[in-house]
């Protein structure tokens, strides 16, 4: 029963607050522009459901593309680093400058690299800069996370530094590599909404463009349910990629 208190919790509060909002907005009589309720963004998700679902398709996309490139390229510069602690030192400030520089602040150059009829490429290269600094750090920070008694064993067989890397230090990286990757997917979609917003094109016809159009427009329950749609598709990513690595994990174990 507890355990069942818990899982209808989240739901009853939602509804309560869904409830609250509702009845806020009839009350007080806010305009729909201002505030709707969540009547009338119910009704913008039915009716604007094909324009909304295929946006959310693209930047679906997207994000996928960028965090499959986040995770190649952070991954696999992780594990070239993680040979020679001199190519660590180099690299490792280079990437903490890439994690805390902005998106916004890059993505003009990047547009201006890309050009303006690559809109979607610039997209998908934004979206990979912003996730690739977890993916990097979970990787490296797994690699060299490996029991000191095992590394002083591999010492003793005079394992070279590749058989050192494959059968010790990988192993041991995966739940870190993993939990890298499930903050990235949440990055990328964020970089990627963000990336569109830049670039203000509207040829990727993401979510980011249905919120720029509703929002010029004030057609304000469209723009929320843009909203939802966005934040539904966040939680699908976080979900898959969090469902994907304990099942990897669990293969692992053997149970």
């Amino acid at each position: 029963m507890t355990g069942f208190a818990h899982r209808l919790a989240p739901l009853l509060l939602l509804t309560l607050l869904l409830g609250l909002w509702e009845a806020a907005c009839r009350l007080l009589h806010v305009p729909i522009y201002f505030l709707p309720p969540p009547s009338a963004v119910a009704v913008a998700l039915v009716e604007r459901a094909p324009v909304l679902a295929s946006s959310a398709f693209q930047t679906f996309r997207m994000a996928i593309q960028a965090l499959i490139a986040a995770s190649i390229i952070g991954g696999g510069l992780a594990v070239a680093v993680s040979l020679s602690p001199i190519a660590e030192r180099a690299v490792r400030p280079l990437a903490v400058a890439l994690q805390v520089t902005p998106i916004v602040a890059i993505a003009p150059l990047v547009v201006i690299w890309a050009g303006l009829d690559n809109a979607e490429f610039a997209v998908i290269a934004l979206a990979a800069a912003a996730a690739f600094f977890p993916v990097f750090s979970g990787v490296l920070t797994g690699l060299q996370s490996a029991d000191a008694d095992l590394e002083r064993l591999f010492d003793l067989y005079g394992a070279n530094r590749i058989q050192r890397l494959v059968r010790l230090r990988l192993p041991t990286a995966l739940p870190f590599a993993l939990e890298g990757l499930r903050v990235a997917s949440g990055l990328a979609v964020i970089g990627a909404v963000v990336a569109e917003f830049v670039s203000g094109t509207g040829q990727t016809q993401g979510l980011a463009w249905r919120l720029l159009e509703a929002g010029n427009r004030l057609r304000t329950p469209e723009l929320l349910a843009a909203l939802v749609w966005l934040a539904a598709l966040g939680l699908l990513l976080n979900l898959a990629v969090a469902a994907g690595s304990r099942e990897i994990l669990k293969q692992r174990s053997g149970r």
